[in-house]
């Protein structure tokens, strides 16, 4: 057995868990946000194969949207929503914090689309020019 293989049914990989607590669609997804550093166990940087166990703290920013989270428990398939909320526990401080920043996303959106006037000739330029860079 590798040094990475987990001993009991306590332990699971982070991207595996991850997964099935449905933070992200598929495990490669998941890999990819741990090796940005979007993703700190116990505060600190880890890899994507890290052993997580039970009472472990995940801090993960997501849609650049804090989450804390405590894990519970560990299932080993991906299920439903109803059953993956059960794998772990929000911080509430984070998640108010959370709730905040899309309130004020939603309202500088709303600010947004509904500019005062038609753009400019220069704005619909520069708007073009955007377009073209994002190939929208």
């Amino acid at each position: 057995m590798n040094k990475n293989s987990i001993k009991s049914a306590n332990e699971m990989r982070l991207d595996k868990w991850l997964w099935c607590a449905r933070f992200f669609k598929t495990r490669a997804i998941a890999q990819k946000h741990i090796s940005l550093g979007r993703v700190l166990v116990n505060g600190s940087k880890v890899k994507n194969s890290k052993i997580i166990q039970i009472g472990d703290t995940i801090d993960l920013l997501l849609n650049s949207l804090p989450y804390r989270i405590k894990v519970l428990q560990f299932n080993p398939m991906r299920r439903p929503a109803s059953e993956a909320r059960l794998l772990y526990a929000e911080d509430e401080t984070v998640a108010t914090e959370r709730a905040e920043i899309k309130a004020l996303n939603q309202i500088s959106q709303i600010a947004a689309a509904y500019p005062e006037s038609r753009p400019t000739k220069r704005d619909r330029r520069a708007l073009d020019k955007v377009k073209k860079h994002w190939d929208i």
